[in-house]
């Protein structure tokens, strides 16, 4: 399973090609990791069942990426519509997650990535085990790892 993360572009996100900026493709990335694991502030948000990592200061887990990997099927131009960032987990391993994602607009495949995401113990600053808890969540969103022109 999925989960579906609906994200607006900004006009400011294109470049001079009138495309969605490489960099900026990337903080979309980041904007729906955020959405999905870090669980809201505010009682108002409703977050994915994912959401569960504490999140701000005073948290006792930081989240550090450790590897980033991008595949640029389409250019994106803009578009007033959100576009669908998907995302699921293809690997959890002992302190970390290999994260997955594709992104579309207009129906057709922009973008395939993945993150591998690092889970840090914010008082000893060394890597922590994904808890029972967090595996719980996270398990109906297991997919296979997203497939890449070249490996």
């Amino acid at each position: 399973m999925r989960v579906h993360v609906p994200i607006h572009l900004r006009w400011g996100d294109l470049d001079a090609y009138n495309h969605v900026n490489n960099v900026t493709m990337l903080r979309l990335l980041e904007e729906a990791r955020v959405r999905v694991f870090w669980a809201p502030e505010s009682a108002d948000d409703v977050p994915p069942p994912t959401a569960i990592i504490e999140a701000g200061a005073g948290s006792p887990t930081l989240t550090l990426i450790a590897s980033h990997q991008i595949e640029y099927v389409l250019p994106m131009e803009y578009q007033r519509k959100p576009i669908d960032v998907q995302l699921w987990i293809g690997r959890i391993g002992g302190a970390s997650a290999d994260l997955s994602y594709e992104v579309y607009a207009k129906g057709q495949l922009h973008v395939k990535a993945t993150t591998t995401m690092v889970f840090i113990d914010a008082a000893t600053g060394r890597p922590r085990r994904v808890s029972d808890a967090e595996r719980e969540a996270w398990a109906p969103y297991i997919e296979e790892p997203v497939s890449f022109k070249r490996q």
